[in-house]
């Protein structure tokens, strides 16, 4: 088990999970909480070590698992790393990509607080050739929505390249022609998974492309300005650094093959040594005032031709004007020249030939025009830009032997940058963060949430006891439910759960990123509100108000009441026995990060909240069975579920343990003689004292209804019956 140490700003905080631990000790002083208080203390001081037994960082896979996800004829190769990055091979066994998970290298935790691992498979050009799920905890997909949809979300990323602005969602505005953005389409319900998938999914890519695909730019590349005009004379094209010129004289060349079995395969290298071997100029002609200076008007014009179907290429010119020529015999027009070849950034760059008529303006030296020439081209999409400094290679070849004859080679470098005011670079579009994205996705639901919080908030806490004394505070009541069930609920998702509280504590055990709550702002606004409420009225607000299955069960149990069915009413003693059953739930769950933890997230289906919720029935019949029979259950025992065997409401009872103040009013004879709201309170949350126990009050206000009502609160009636009493006596003495 991994330690755990308290920071010390930790011991003074009253917002974090070891601050709430020492509240639930303060708590065992008192003596009518203590044994409660006591089993609250342990499971919380439970999960924190739980959790950090969790802690260890996740090995890659072995080789021989990563290789059942390779389809042939790919393979994979050596391990390039310690972080699961290996190489991809080809049929030729050359490499052709690399390949990873994605939890070694961006473990950012999902719901469950587990990191969601992929397998991504790139190639060399930086593009997805595959991208499969390996692992998952995710609770919606686990046992909730259809697996495959999850599966089959990754498939989108083939044929994208990690330069392209990819985004999970749906484009905003007037529609996406001419936009930057890649849009791939979510998951109905499993949008937030997805989210957290996609940035773990672009952490890792990019973290490969920086480490071992460093010729890979992740901005956009410079674009020729078409509409830029400048006169240029060729003088001054060469002294700007526009053209650039490499020479190699016959002895650079056979110094460079001295020594080694071709030195003397070139007569005409030692007939004239001072004569010139190679005479290389080199220019990008992307730019049309550069290819103006340089073309011919009808090579110009065909060029620009060129241009407006491969727009996204990049032509470079090359002409060699002495003895070595750009190409062999062998070479095929419009394929990759086979002397040439060239990297940018350590990555090579794909050129190949534009198959473009080249002839050179009159103001060009003449030696050039005689001279070898060839526009190549490459695709700025792959990850090229001409104004970042980029290395030209040429090779030399020399042959020995007639028969089956032996080739040796030279390369010479030559570095080029076209110049910038020539280019222009678009703007970035860079993807908003994924929870601006979730904001935006989730707009209308949030402001209608956030209206109906606050109104919520502001009738509990300025007219608590003036809705609970209303003539129809029952329907009212029951809207609301109603309102919670249908939009919190069945449409906004907004069903909280245990996989919550555990997820956080795993994070902050952990010390990763809580980032992951931001994909569900929904969930997120509801659990602020239920935080809140703890200072306010403990766990009543949720309970009580926000629970969409809670308020399904509130429901089940009127609807049993109009049918005539009859009610179980646990007595005191079982039912303050029932009651610790969600504890034991809780510890259960606890216990089996300990034991078994592959299997806490079917566990935690004790929670019918994905059935009856999140799928609207919609599943494996055993779970629609039991969400069922427990709202069958509800019409007979009042929300039988919520109060005995909820793990999330035995979590959300620490909340009247850090209630701020006694928001039920209450008087002397509460209790003592008059135990009329002990009898009826369902949730069996009063005492025979007559004292409140926040930490089962749901905060459905029967007991204000009473207390505030002279027809049924009995020290009123009493008090009236006195008043009267004193009337009639005063009458009489009058009389």
């Amino acid at each position: 088990m991994v330690p755990i140490t308290i920071p010390n700003r930790w011991r003074t905080s009253t917002h974090d999970p070891f601050w709430t631990v020492w509240k639930c000790k303060q708590a065992t002083r008192i003596p009518s909480l203590r044994l409660r208080a006591l089993l609250q203390y342990a499971l919380c001081v439970l999960v924190l070590f739980a959790t950090a037994s969790l802690s260890a960082a996740e090995e890659p896979l072995s080789r021989d698992v990563l290789e059942s996800y390779i389809v042939a004829p790919m393979s994979l190769g050596e391990a390039v790393n310690d972080k699961g990055v290996w190489q991809l091979l080809n049929s030729g066994g050359g490499e052709a990509g690399f390949v990873f998970e994605t939890e070694p290298l961006a473990p950012l935790p999902g719901f469950s607080g587990a990191a969601i691992n992929l397998l991504v498979v790139l190639d060399l050009d930086g593009r997805f050739i595959d991208v499969q799920l390996i692992s998952h905890n995710e609770p919606i997909f686990v046992s909730g929505l259809p697996e495959h949809l999850f599966f089959d979300f990754f498939k989108q990323y083939r044929g994208h390249s990690i330069s392209d602005s990819l985004v999970v969602g749906t484009p905003y505005g007037a529609g996406i022609e001419g936009s930057a953005l890649v849009y791939l389409d979510g998951v109905t319900k499993g949008t937030a998974s997805v989210r957290i998938a996609h940035e773990s999914i672009l952490a890792a890519a990019l973290q490969v492309a920086r480490e071992k695909m460093s010729g890979i730019t992740t901005g956009s590349p410079g674009l020729p300005k078409a509409d830029y005009v400048e006169e240029l004379s060729w003088e001054e094209l060469v002294e700007q650094g526009i053209v650039v010129r490499k020479t190699v004289t016959n002895a650079e060349i056979d110094a460079a093959f001295a020594g080694t079995l071709w030195e003397d395969d070139d007569p005409e290298a030692k007939d004239d040594p001072e004569g010139l071997y190679l005479d290389l100029w080199i220019v990008d002609v992307g730019a049309p005032s550069i290819a103006k200076a340089v073309l011919s008007d009808e090579s110009f014009e065909g060029l620009q031709s060129f241009m407006e179907i491969r727009d996204t290429s990049e032509p470079v010119l090359l002409v060699d004007a002495a003895r070595h020529g750009l190409v062999t015999e062998e070479f095929v027009r419009n394929t990759a020249p086979d002397l040439i070849s060239a990297e940018q950034g350590g990555f090579p760059i794909a050129f190949r030939d534009s198959d473009i008529f080249v002839e050179l303006d009159d103001a060009v030296p003449e030696a050039l025009h005689s001279g070898s020439k060839l526009v190549i081209r490459t695709d700025r999409r792959l990850g090229f830009d001409p104004i970042s400094e980029w290395k030209l290679q040429i090779k030399a070849l020399r042959s020995h032997g007639s028969f089956k004859p032996e080739i040796g080679s030279r390369t010479f470098d030559i570095d080029y940058v076209a110049p910038e005011r020539f280019f222009t670079r678009p703007e970035v579009f860079k993807p908003a963060p994924p929870w601006v994205d979730a904001l935006r996705n989730r707009q209308t639901d949030l402001i209608i949430l956030g209206v109906f919080l606050v109104g919520l908030a502001g009738l509990l806490t300025f007219s608590m006891n003036a809705l609970a004394g209303q003539r129809f505070f029952t329907p009212v009541r029951l809207s609301i439910l109603a309102f919670v069930v249908v939009f919190v609920g069945w449409w906004g998702q907004g069903q909280l759960s245990i996989a919550t509280p555990i997820a956080i504590a795993r994070t902050a055990v952990e010390g990763g990123s809580f980032g992951f709550l931001l994909y569900d702002p929904f969930s997120l606004v509801i659990w602020l509100a239920s935080l809140v409420g703890f200072v306010l009225w403990g766990r009543g607000l949720f309970c009580g108000w926000l629970c969409p299955f809670g308020a399904l069960q509130e429901f089940a149990h009127h609807l049993g009441r109009l049918i005539g069915l009859p009610q179980i009413k646990p007595n005191a003693v079982w039912d303050a026995r029932l009651k610790y059953l969600k504890y034991v739930v809780l510890a259960g769950l606890v216990a089996l990060i300990f034991t078994f933890p592959s299997a806490l997230d079917k566990a935690i289906e004790v929670e019918p909240f994905k059935t009856a919720i999140t799928t609207f029935f919609v599943r494996e019949w055993y779970y629609v069975a039991y969400a069922v029979s427990l709202l069958v259950l509800s019409m007979v025992l009042f929300k039988g579920f919520c109060r005995y065997l909820c793990p999330l409401g035995a979590v959300m009872a620490l909340g009247g343990l850090l209630r701020a103040r006694d928001w039920i009013e209450r008087r002397v004879e509460c209790g003592s003689p008059c135990q009329l709201c002990r009898v009826k309170c369902n949730y069996g949350a009063i005492k025979k004292t007559g004292e409140i126990e926040y930490s089962e009050c749901f905060q459905c206000l029967d007991c204000v209804t009473i207390h505030d009502d002279a027809t049924q609160c009995v020290p009123l009636i009493l008090e009236a019956k006195g008043r009267r009493s004193r009337l009639s006596q005063i009458r009489v003495a009058v009389d």
